[in-house]
């Protein structure tokens, strides 16, 4: 019952952009906040970004700060990312995360690969 689906995921040219959503459903989705994540071939899964549940906070990693954008609609139960100035290094799958008092919900996962 609960799902957590990304998309907007694709290829695009360096200094392109792409927006991702992640669509939440079997759970109170306004009291979780929620991340996104990314996981690079042959590197370790990192924070993108992070919203609290209120989206009055949010915090980002030094490599994506001034280019992505984080949000959420509690009304539509969704999570934003936008990304401008892509690069290749950002290449990864970006992965939703909502976490609550320790319950963590994960996406599968949506492919953005960056190149010319």
């Amino acid at each position: 019952q609960v799902h957590v689906v990304e998309s907007g995921g694709g290829l695009v040219q360096p200094g392109g952009s792409l927006r991702l959503s992640c669509a939440a459903s079997g759970f109170t989705f306004s009291v979780y906040a929620m991340s996104w994540y990314r996981q690079a071939p042959g590197k370790e899964r990192e924070l993108v970004a992070s919203i609290n549940s209120t989206a009055d906070s949010s915090n980002y990693a030094d490599s994506v700060k001034g280019r992505f954008t984080i949000s959420r609609g509690n009304v539509k139960n969704t999570m934003y990312l936008q990304m401008n100035s892509l690069k290749p290094e950002d290449t990864a799958v970006y992965y939703c995360n909502a976490r609550h008092r320790g319950t963590n919900y994960w996406g599968q996962g949506t492919q953005v690969t960056v190149s010319s």
